[in-house]
């Protein structure tokens, strides 16, 4: 069974992570914070990380280079939730080491398209690296949000 680790600060939110992520079929664990993700990462060694921006005490950003520094690690493909819309921060996060991104409100068909992409990847390291019609969406997503009327 496909393993997926969710960080995420918000319970809310972590809740429905796991209630659309487990109708899926995916063995689903939780942190609540950038350490514990950390620690969570290295014991349950899921598949896939769902990781939220901004958390306290230790933020996405500052876990996915963790995350990356280690060699047994470097390949996690880690996916980015947050609330950062603006097209600038997309691009800032998916260069920063994340294999993806959503913003939220989380659309359950596109983080079901990501989860698919993301793993497929993983499995097929053949897989081509030119950005997906789900990637598309969501650059097209990022435009039309409220307030992104910036170039």
């Amino acid at each position: 069974m496909t393993k997926i680790l969710i960080a995420e600060d918000n319970p809310t939110n972590r809740e429905l992570f796991r209630e659309l992520l487990e109708a899926r079929g995916y063995d689903v664990t939780e942190a609540c914070d950038g350490p514990e993700a950390l620690q969570m990462v290295e014991q349950t060694q899921p598949d896939l990380l769902l990781l939220d921006i901004g958390m306290p005490v230790l933020g996405g950003f500052a876990v996915v280079r963790a995350i990356r520094e280690k060699p047994r690690l470097a390949t996690l493909p880690v996916l980015a939730v947050t609330a950062y819309a603006m097209k600038r921060d997309r691009e800032r996060i998916l260069s920063s080491g994340f294999n993806g991104y959503l913003s939220k409100p989380i659309n359950a068909k596109l983080l079901a398209e990501e989860l698919d992409r993301l793993l497929s990847k993983r499995d097929d390291p053949k897989a081509s690296p030119t950005p997906s019609q789900t990637e598309s969406k969501l650059k097209k997503q990022a435009a039309s949000a409220p307030g992104n009327d910036r170039n």
